[in-house]
């Protein structure tokens, strides 16, 4: 069994129009929401052992805040595959993991990791910026993931939070 927590990054500004997609940074919601994240991730006491994110500007700033937040000893690992990847790249990122590694998060963009928690789980869930997805996989290495070999433990969106 291993767990994979898919994290869509933080809003992003569009406010330089001289930098490249892969420049934007977050914006002030997103630098607000994801240390928000974080600190539900450590209130619920969850943990990956390993952060394997997008190296886009917002996902890494993402990754940084919700780890330093969370409190959470996990390396971060930069993957350019995963910036504009599709489900089935998200697949090969994480089938590269060490098998050491009982959980692992992924830090992505859209419609990849929508696409990706469809992919192992047949579940549609919708990820705005900065959702969680808790997936427990029906698997004992990462190179045996496959479509619908998981489940939804989770969805967590900061707006529905917000809102509670």
């Amino acid at each position: 069994m291993k767990t994979l927590y898919l994290l869509r990054h933080a809003k992003s500004s569009w406010d330089d129009t001289s930098l490249s997609d892969f420049q934007r940074p977050l914006n002030a919601r997103g630098n607000r929401t994801a240390p928000f994240m974080g600190e539900l991730i450590k209130k619920r006491k969850l943990r990956a052992e390993i952060i394997v994110s997008s190296p886009a500007e917002r996902a890494k700033e993402t990754a940084v805040l919700v780890k330093e937040a969370a409190d959470m000893p996990a390396e971060i690992v930069f993957d350019r595959r995963i910036y504009e990847a599709s489900s089935n790249r998200l697949r090969k990122v994480v089938a590269d993991l060490k098998n050491k590694y009982a959980s692992a998060m992924l830090v992505g963009h859209n419609p990849g990791i929508e696409g990706f928690v469809y992919n192992l789980t047949g579940r549609v869930e919708p990820m705005p910026t900065a959702a969680l997805a808790i997936i427990e996989l029906d698997i004992d290495s990462w190179q045996d993931l496959h479509d619908n070999c998981g489940q939804v433990v989770s969805v967590i969106r900061p707006k529905e939070e917000l809102a509670k």
